[in-house]
């Protein structure tokens, strides 16, 4: 088989991702079915249960890979800047504008997650703390740069999150502001919360 063939197998369990996101984004977790993933997939359950062996599963997926993308994403935006605040700048724009293009599964990740059990608390816990530990990370470097004064990284970063979570939960229940609204108002309050220049 050639190296540019697609790959059946692979497309349709991304296909299956793909519709689970439209469907639980939709109908919540609990409303959801296999039967309607499997529809919205175009294919047959027998496929659904050779990637993933319940609705819980394919749930955790989705979680996990946005959790993937966002950390991969906000550490290349990051990685793009030299110095500590200019990279928590770029990480800022580069997670609402995640949030705003993946509503689907930002709703299943960081909304549908809440009160589904612990397998799912763990999940949702796990993103946060991904992303408490690249801020963290950040305002270290930043704190040895001599951009910002000296404080608690980790419990900066847990607030930085917190704001962050609060307006996207918002968004995706009322979509408004639009994201991109948000961010000079987010942008000025983080960073005065640890005194950067603005």
């Amino acid at each position: 088989m050639s190296k540019t063939t697609p790959n059946p197998s692979h497309e349709t369990r991304t296909r299956i991702l793909e519709a689970a996101v439209k469907v639980f984004a939709t109908k919540g977790y609990h409303d959801a079915k296999v039967d309607d993933i499997v529809s919205e997939a175009q294919t047959s359950k027998g496929s659904f249960y050779f990637y993933f062996p319940s609705k819980q599963d394919i749930f955790i997926a989705l979680s996990d890979t946005f959790a993937d993308l966002l950390e991969s994403k906000l550490t290349e935006a990051m990685q793009s800047e030299s110095h500590g605040v200019q990279q928590m700048d770029a990480a800022l724009r580069m997670s609402l504008g995640l949030f705003s293009q993946y509503r689907g599964l930002a709703k299943i990740a960081l909304v549908q997650a809440v009160g589904l059990g612990a397998v799912f608390e763990e999940r949702r816990r796990a993103i946060n703390d991904r992303l408490t530990r690249l801020i963290q990370t950040r305002l270290e470097t930043a704190m040895t740069e001599g951009s910002i004064p000296s404080l608690k990284a980790d419990v900066v970063a847990r607030a930085w999150v917190g704001a962050l979570n609060e307006i996207v939960i918002h968004w995706i229940y009322t979509g408004t502001p639009p994201l991109e609204e948000s961010l000079p108002a987010l942008r000025t309050f983080l960073l005065q919360s640890i005194g950067a220049k603005l």
